[in-house]
Parts: structure tokens; sequence; C-alpha cells
């Protein structure tokens, strides 16, 4: 198992089936902060809930699939990051990612997602990485585009929240676009 580390205290490392304690606490604290922004799947409100997301994660990661990875403070999770799709056939992933409220606004997610874009780029030879997000998130819209990527287009109507519906934005950066970002040490 790997552990990274974001920042003073924060580590990131992979969230595993037998996290499902940890994970539903940490969804009691985040749930109505992200409901509006991740699938309803996701958000979880009991122990087995949590078992069943990792569960989903655990396997498809066994298969060489999606992936997903805590944000842990001081030995707490406070979100996370993920590879919500994952396709090395083709060279493609989905990085997506979620915060409690009070770990908002510290760079967090710019720099887990950035350690995720490094590893399918360079260690798994990606060619591709997308950023898919609600068009009135203006957080998610503003790491896309700190992160180095283009918009490619709306998705009109594609997102259903609290029987709503609203448009998706793709976001997304290639590999020789990410390279060329990278200071030469890292290269």
């Amino acid at each position: 198992m790997f552990e990274a580390v974001v920042r003073d205290g924060v580590v990131l490392k992979p969230l595993e089936t037998w996290h499902a304690g940890e994970f539903a606490e940490h969804m009691g604290r985040a749930r109505d902060h992200i409901r509006p922004w991740v699938g309803p799947t996701f958000v979880t409100d009991t122990v087995d809930g949590a078992r069943a997301t990792l569960q989903r994660y655990a396997i498809a990661t066994a298969n060489d699939g999606a992936r997903i990875y805590g944000l842990w403070d001081e030995g707490k999770i406070v979100g996370g990051v993920m590879f919500v799709a994952f396709d090395p056939i083709w060279g493609i992933c989905e990085v997506g990612c979620w915060l409690q409220p009070d770990a908002v606004g510290g760079g967090l997610i710019t720099r887990s997602v950035e350690l995720l874009m490094e590893w399918a780029f360079v260690e798994r030879g990606m060619s591709r990485v997308e950023w898919r997000c609600r068009t009135d998130n203006d957080r998610s819209v503003a790491v896309a585009q700190r992160l180095g990527m283009r918009s490619d287009g709306v998705l009109r109507s594609s997102w259903v929240y609290d029987e709503k519906r609203y448009d998706k934005e793709v976001f997304s950066i290639l590999r020789a676009e990410w390279t060329s970002t990278r200071p030469v040490e890292a290269q």
C-alpha cells in the first residue's frame, strides 16, 4: 500500500473496504455538502452503505478499473479523490473528488488530483484525463482550470439532483499537455 503526503498532516492513501466505519463517519460530516455534486450511490448513510461503495471500488480496482483514495488529516478522513473511470486499453480515465466542508479551500484537491494525474500519465501511460462536473459547481470548475484542463463542452441536462436537471461540463488534459507543464526535474 502506498501513502503520499499532500501537505503537513494530510496524507493520500487508498480507501479500502475495511475503512467502511471511518468512511461512514466521514460521510456523516460531508453528506449535505457533497450531495448536490456526487452520485446518489456514493453518498451513504450507513456503515453497510459505505462498505458497499468501497467494495464496488475494490472490485473495479482488482479489474484495473476505477480506484478510490482517502485524504486523512491527522488520522481522520476529510475527503478524497478517485478515478471515477479508468480504461487502460483506451488510455482514458476520469478523476473526481469530494471534501467535507471544513477541509475546503486548502488546496487538498488540486494537489491530490495532480498526484493521480502524474501516476496515470507517467506510470500507466494514459493519453487523456477527464474531469466532469455540473456547470454551476464553481469550485470544481476552478480545480479543472487550475489543473490546466480545457473545456471539451457541455452535456446539456445530463445530471439529475433533487428531481431537477442540470448541465454537466467535460474538461480534459492530454498527456503531452500535462508533460509540457511539469517542472523539468519531475520529467
